[in-house]
């Protein structure tokens, strides 16, 4: 090594005592509840013993793993690159051109916050999940998590933007919290939480006890009684864990820009997240309106940028979220100083309703649905037990309207249009979402037409994008104007495949 190169750096010594605490947690939890069972086969001392003394050992195994990992773990920034090596029994070393590093996340637990330590994630731009796409150094001091997001994304400065929509741009306000139950979370999780109760109770051995408690509960009420009340409190629980996790995910949000031209997002009340995007890689925005969000005229404001990872966690983790629910009036001002536009793409201008057609096909997969889902009480009805007989026409009387009505509002939810310098696509029934995409970000287009789309004279037209989802569609819109839409959103691109068919 060069004297002029830097060093290697470790990573923070402070990670063994977080992975022994860590490890040692998890193993409180997998012994706790297995006693109560151990306990009917071993002397009470005997249980006592493996609940005191599995954790620390545990802990040391931990600990003793992971002080092995910190001695083979170094990194260093160096002028053109950044690189990682690493390995316990197989050595690795990675190296990445600091120009390719577009995003340099920070993330802290309770427990690293408690030891004011941070897990950097550096990106690399590729459009790929885990090692292929990201870095990771797990955990690092805070200062030093600081130091490598503003060493990393360190770009020539932008200029100044004359309007001045410049440092902090959002921050939240605690009214919007009001939006978080209005999702299709809230049932999920209220579901979710009498499943956790009945396995809590089970580690414990008192399931049946809390089943025939329950059953006691419910047995003066008639069936009907008897369900609204589960649907009661299953949906106040899942109120109450919406909110929660409304609030752990979006406390302290912040939105801000910075010199250089990085929109950077703080956020998160236990664990906190913070997330960079340049604006250089940011190729438009997309309005995310949820069923109920919409009913109440609120939605959120996703980036649509390269570079951002894809994968699972990330997704889950709300990756690519600028903005969270709130009114539609302040998402679109927010989207508008994104993209340092006057007035949002979103609402500058009226889209354009699709053929009458289009409606047609989203009844009749309507329909189909309804189908897919009376048949089997049908046939099972007149073989097995007639009761299914009287569930298949309660719930055909029910399913019949909610799925014609989701199609109207799909077909309602259908547009397109052009707006200065970006396209506009919308759809979706329980979730619309409406894309602003600069021209100048396709790639490509994708024109495809099934065989009922054309009896139709309908296609979908599709733009690709090396951003966000990298396909933004156009779904069930008249042949010639989408071909037309394609063509005048980004000219020429499409016009020698047209001209081909034409001869």
């Amino acid at each position: 090594m060069s004297a002029e190169e830097p060093e290697w750096k470790r990573l923070d010594r402070r990670t063994i005592a977080v992975t022994a605490l860590r490890v040692a947690g998890v193993a409180v939890l997998v012994v706790v509840p297995a006693s109560f069972s151990l306990r009917e086969v071993l002397p009470v001392w005997a249980v006592l013993a493996l609940v005191l003394t599995a954790p620390i050992l545990a802990a040391c195994v931990g600990a003793a793993v992971d002080g092995l990992r910190w001695s083979r773990t170094g990194y260093r920034v160096l002028p053109d690159r950044f690189e990682l090596r690493r390995g316990i029994v197989v050595r690795s070393r990675r190296s990445l051109e600091r120009d390719r590093i577009r995003t340099v996340d920070i993330t802290a637990s309770p427990l690293l916050r408690l030891f004011r330590l941070a897990h950097v994630k550096i990106g690399t731009g590729e459009q790929a999940s885990g090692e292929a796409g990201a870095l990771s150094l797990n955990p690092v001091g805070r200062a030093d998590a600081e130091w490598l997001r503003t060493t990393l994304l360190d770009r020539a400065a932008a200029s100044e933007d004359p309007t001045g929509r410049d440092g902090v741009l959002s921050t939240l306000d605690t009214s919007w919290v009001r939006y978080a139950p209005m999702s299709f979370v809230t049932p999920t999780l209220g579901a979710a939480a009498f499943g956790g109760a009945l396995q809590v109770a089970e580690w414990f051995g008192l399931r049946s006890d809390v089943v025939n408690w329950a059953l006691d509960v419910l047995d003066g009420l008639p069936l009907a009684g008897a369900l609204v009340l589960l649907v009661a409190v299953g949906l106040a629980v899942g109120v109450v864990a919406a909110t929660a996790l409304f609030v752990e995910m979006w406390w302290q949000y912040r939105l801000e820009r910075e010199p250089g031209g990085t929109l950077r997002v703080r956020r998160g009340l236990l664990t906190t997240r913070s997330i960079s995007v340049e604006e250089r890689r940011l190729r438009g925005v997309e309005l995310v309106e949820p069923l109920g969000n919409r009913l109440l005229g609120a939605a959120r404001l996703d980036a649509v940028a390269t570079g951002l990872a894809r994968g699972q966690d990330d997704k889950s983790a709300s990756h690519n979220t600028l903005h969270p629910a709130a009114p539609l009036e302040q998402v679109h001002r927010i989207a508008a100083v994104v993209l340092r536009e006057p007035v949002s793409p979103t609402e500058a201008v009226r889209l354009r309703a699709h053929p009458s057609a289009a409606l047609g096909r989203r009844i009749r997969w309507a329909l189909a649905a309804v189908v897919a889902v009376e048949l089997p009480l049908l046939v099972l009805g007149l073989t097995v037990t007639p009761l299914l007989l009287h569930v298949a026409w309660l719930s055909a009387v029910v399913l019949l309207p909610v799925a014609v009505a989701l199609a109207f509002a799909a077909y309602r939810s259908l547009g397109h249009g052009i707006t200065g310098g970006y396209l506009l696509a919308r759809h979706g029934a329980l979730r619309r979402g409406t894309v602003a995409l600069r021209r100048g970000g396709v790639i490509g287009w994708t024109v495809r037409q099934s065989v009922f789309q054309r009896r139709r004279g309908l296609l979908t037209v599709t733009a690709t994008t090396a951003a966000g989802s990298q396909a933004y569609a156009v779904y069930d819109v008249a042949e010639a104007e989408g071909l037309a839409f394609a063509e005048q959103a980004v000219p020429g691109l499409l016009t020698p495949f047209l001209e081909r068919d034409e001869r």
